[in-house]
């Protein structure tokens, strides 16, 4: 029998990406269900006539997610990935329950918090690098990355639909319980994580805090959410009053552009492994992603101009996203891929949560225009920095034969 092919996905990587996928996705579903609807939602509440309490219950999930990440990355290279992810998930479960019990925004808010906490995000993404060979560690980061645009999708299209039949209430208790059964996947499902190098806690923080090539990718990170966010201020409207598409029926938009996405963001990653062209596939991207916020911008904003840009937002996002997790692995120390990713995901949450704050604050002191234009400026100061970036080649297995992940 010829040995199993090692420019192939074993079946075991195959089943932690797809496991570890899902997990990550609930994460994000948790953020994305409660965008198109809580603003309804708050108005019943004690206290939710508030605009800034309102805005603290979105944003507080982010928020706290921020502070925790580094701690929750570095536990999981002390005690072990998979504790770590269970321990999140109960946490986050605990604050769904606690915001679908709540009867004013300051119990929603402290639900948000508690779900923030658990702040499992570097943890599954180190586990992800533990469970997969360096050549096929980029598909599997790529399927965890897509996750967050497949479930943003998802979460326009079905958020309505779900507080029509279950409330707000509702769409948290099924958040909560779909985190129980996360924990059953994690533990049931997910192959058994490889013990890791021992190395100090302090001297872990501090390789990766100064590391240059992770300061780029760390700056990138943030750069790349900060935009997301703050695309998301002014796109809905948009879509309303230069494309003339009620609330309702954005997902009509949203849904193709994603799957269109995947289409191409798919080979081009392929490609980007196969042929050692991942820094140009990476710069290409954030290229990309400059030339959509500058036609935002400057371009016409019909319905189908708006299509279009937003179409190629998700290629250079879903690219982005899917490529800098895995190049966090491979350019980190093995000791300190936890702690790694720890700080990628706290400046990535930082992200998240200032691009609400400060795109919000341009679109209504400057006009939407602002919002593109200070995105494009932001993405060109990222393209600079990636271009002096150094992407080391994936290191092969020692054996041709062997599938086994490292």
């Amino acid at each position: 029998m010829s040995p199993p092919d090692p420019s192939r996905m074993s079946p075991e990587e195959k089943r932690a990406g797809l496991s570890l996928a899902a997990i990550f996705a609930l994460r994000m579903l948790g953020l994305f269900l409660i965008l198109p609807v809580f603003a309804v939602y708050a108005g019943t509440l004690s206290g939710g006539g508030d605009a800034l309490r309102v805005g603290l219950a979105i944003g507080a999930y982010g928020l706290t997610q921020a502070f925790l990440q580094i701690a929750y990355g570095s536990a999981s290279d002390r005690f072990g990935r998979k504790p770590v992810i269970v321990f999140g998930l109960v946490l986050f479960a605990i604050g769904s329950f606690v915001a679908a019990a709540a009867q004013s925004i300051e119990g929603v808010i402290a639900g948000r918090v508690l779900q923030g906490a658990g702040a499992i995000s570097a943890a599954v993404t180190a586990l992800a690098a533990d469970l997969t060979r360096e050549q096929h560690r980029t598909k599997v980061m790529a399927m965890i990355g897509s996750s967050i645009g497949l479930v943003f999708a998802l979460s326009m299209v079905g958020a309505p639909l779900l507080y029509s039949a279950i409330g707000m209430p509702g769409i948290f208790v099924l958040t909560g319980l779909l985190s129980l059964a996360a924990i059953v996947v994690v533990l049931r499902v997910v192959p058994a994580a490889p013990a890791l190098p021992a190395a100090p806690p302090a001297a872990r923080f501090r390789e990766v805090l100064v590391h240059p090539q992770l300061l780029r990718l760390n700056f990138g990170v943030f750069a790349l959410h900060l935009v997301q966010t703050a695309m998301w201020v002014v796109v809905p409207t948009a879509l309303v009053q230069a494309g003339g598409l009620p609330v309702g029926e954005h997902w009509k938009v949203y849904l193709p552009a994603v799957l269109a996405s995947f289409a191409v963001m798919v080979p081009a990653i392929i490609a980007a492994e196969r042929h050692g062209r991942m820094k140009l596939v990476f710069a290409a991207a954030i290229a990309l992603l400059i030339a959509v916020q500058a036609g935002f911008a400057l371009a016409g904003n019909g319905l189908l101009s708006l299509a279009i840009w937003l179409a190629l937002f998700f290629v250079a996002f879903n690219v982005l996203e899917a490529t800098q997790p895995s190049l966090i692995s491979r350019i980190a120390p093995p000791h300190a891929k936890g702690a790694a990713l720890g700080v990628y995901n706290t400046t990535q949450s930082f992200g998240l949560f200032l691009g609400g704050a400060l795109g919000g604050a341009l679109a209504q002191f400057a006009g939407p225009t602002a919002v593109w234009l200070a995105s494009a400026g932001l993405g060109a100061i990222w393209l600079l920095l990636a271009l002096g970036m150094t992407v080391p080649p994936p290191r092969m297995p020692q054996s041709q034969g062997s599938t086994k992940p490292r």
